[in-house]
């Protein structure tokens, strides 16, 4: 496929008919506990750092982070998932409620916890990660209420993306019923697979895989790294593999500092090299790119302008701190 290139006048455009969609967001949502301090000693208990605390901040998670991700790029978002009767789910609705993101399709469990990372950060530098969750498969009845809380939102929708972080909420029967409404209605729906979970992830509008997992879901060992991706011998096998066996309309496997492979069948890859300047956290740079490749489809943009403008978006949050977002001008400055 040829070099394509997308301007700042067409990304604009973009954005803007982005603002007239709407896009669900389906799955493990949790809340991000950033604890900030600085280390000047060590434990005279253990060999491990003092952390010194400064500061605590809190942030929506998993697959509220992709809802944020769409909210900073102004585009009107519902959010569905599961969160439990307690603090932290209260917490982590005012968040999403802060930050215009309709979190109605929550559905509260007496049985689960919300999940909740917390990160200890010191210089810039995470220490220790904490991670409190329940990571049993959702019920028939909780399913149930969850695809319920779906269907009533599915007519408005221009778009549904699926966030898989392997704490229960995507099972089969959940990811099946969602195909099936998707199907019927035209919708386009984007999922960020989590392989360890094996599902079936056939025939969906979009997957979008980082390098270990697109090797984990085609049963192949990553053993020909190379700088240029056309070279990597295993993975474009993993690419032509993936295409066959899951039939995707397309396949986007994020390659790091390498850039994004974007995958057709029928079509050679493209190749979209990294733009990001320096990097300093990739947390969180996954759902960036598949809100923003979503929300540029929903708006008509074609696969290889989402794939340019969703790789703009992740250079700029890898060089935040913590899980980050960008914001329209941001991302229109990166042109």
């Amino acid at each position: 496929m040829k070099s394509k290139t997308l301007s700042a006048s067409r990304a604009r455009q973009i954005l803007a008919a982005a603002q007239k969609t709407r896009v669900l967001v389906v799955g493990d949502v949790m809340l991000d506990q950033f604890i900030w301090g600085t280390v000047a000693r060590i434990s005279p208990e253990a060999p491990v750092p003092v952390v010194d605390f400064s500061r605590e901040s809190f942030m929506p998670g998993g697959a509220a982070n992709v809802a944020r991700n769409l909210v900073s790029l102004e585009t009107p978002v519902e959010l569905f998932g599961t969160i439990g009767n307690d603090d932290a789910g209260r917490k982590l609705q005012k968040i999403l409620a802060d930050q215009n993101i309709g979190c109605t399709g929550l559905v509260k469990s007496s049985g689960r916890h919300t999940s909740i990372k917390t990160r200890i950060v010191a210089h810039q530098q995470q220490v220790v990660r904490i991670d409190r969750e329940t990571r049993d498969g959702l019920d028939g009845k909780l399913t149930g209420n969850l695809i319920a809380e779906i269907k009533s939102k599915l007519p408005k929708a221009d778009a549904i993306i699926v966030g898989d972080y392997g704490k229960g909420v995507v099972t089969q029967p959940l990811l099946d019923e969602i195909k099936t409404l998707c199907r019927k209605r035209g919708v386009w729906l984007s999922l960020d697979p989590k392989p360890v979970h094996h599902l079936n992830l056939s025939n969906l509008s979009l997957i979008t895989p980082n390098r270990k997992e697109a090797f984990e879901l085609a049963n192949l060992t990553d053993d020909t790294k190379n700088e240029n991706p056309f070279a990597d011998k295993n993975l474009m096998l993993v690419a032509e593999r993936l295409l066959k066996e899951l039939r995707p309309a397309l396949l986007l496997i994020t390659l790091g500092e390498l850039g994004m492979l974007l995958c057709q069948r029928g079509q050679k890859p493209f190749h979209i090299p990294t733009v990001a300047q320096e990097v300093f956290d990739v947390s969180g740079a996954g759902d960036t790119v598949i809100a923003t490749f979503t929300l540029a489809i929903a708006a008509g943009a074609s696969p290889i302008e989402a794939a340019i403008l969703s790789n703009h978006a992740a250079g700029i949050v890898v060089g935040k701190i913590g899980t980050a977002t960008t914001s329209v001008e941001e991302l229109l400055k990166s042109f």
